[in-house]
Formats: structure tokens, C-alpha cells, sequence
């Protein structure tokens, strides 16, 4: 399983970003994708998640109405358009294969099926 993460970078509050997850090794069209994010000093924290057929989306409470996440599964891509950011959108993002799971705030470090994450910078 190989996961790559793109298109951080920085961005001025209100300003817009968008991040791909390209994936190989596994059966990409099979298997929801979620993102998440860890600010420094702060726990994992579950951004996005979307079925394997990308009809079902799930947003946390803090991005719902400014972040869009979609799939392509001829491409092997997902996907997080980050709109009107926020200071508080720092962060390291990071795509994984799978259902968000609780149990990765602690055992993220060892979790097989995730990228190395890319920087975004709201200043």
C-alpha cells in the first residue's frame, strides 16, 4: 500500500487549497478514504471521510461548509479542497485507507495504510 500526498503549502485565511492522495497496491475503488490532521501539540483529528463509491461523505464540525472531498477511481485519487481557511486549518493533513478509527489518535505512527502527510500553513 503506497499512499502519496500533494498540494499543501501556504495560504492566507479565506484563501483555498486543494490536496490529492494518490494511491496504489490495494484495491482503490474498494475502500473509503478518510483525511485527517494533526496540528502541532494537538491530537489526530479526523477531517474527512468518503465511501468507496464516493457518495457518502462525512465532515467534522470544523470544516463542514469549506472543505470538499472527492475521488476519482479510474485516477486512484482522492481528494480535499480546502476553502476559506483558517488560521486554525494548520496543520499536517494526511490521507489513510479506511474508516476514521478512534484508535489511531494513539497508534498513528504504526498504522500501515496512511501517507506521509503534507504540510498546509494558514498565515
Amino acid at each position: 500500500v503506497q499512499l502519496v500526498e500533494s498540494g499543501g503549502g501556504s495560504a492566507q485565511p479565506g484563501g483555498s487549497l486543494t490536496l490529492s492522495c494518490a494511491a496504489s497496491g490495494f484495491a482503490f475503488r474498494t475502500k473509503a478514504m478518510t483525511w485527517v490532521r494533526q496540528a502541532p501539540g494537538k491530537d489526530l483529528e479526523r477531517v474527512s471521510e468518503i465511501d468507496s463509491g464516493g457518495s457518502g461523505t462525512v465532515y467534522a464540525d470544523s470544516v463542514k461548509g469549506r472543505f470538499l472531498i472527492t475521488r476519482d477511481n479510474d485516477k486512484n485519487t482522492v481528494y480535499l479542497q480546502l476553502n476559506d481557511l483558517k488560521t486554525e486549518d494548520t496543520a499536517i493533513y494526511y490521507c489513510a485507507m479506511g474508516r476514521y478509527s478512534d484508535s489511531w489518535r494513539t497508534r498513528w505512527d504504526l498504522y500501515k495504510f496512511r501517507g506521509q502527510g503534507t504540510q498546509v500553513t494558514v498565515s
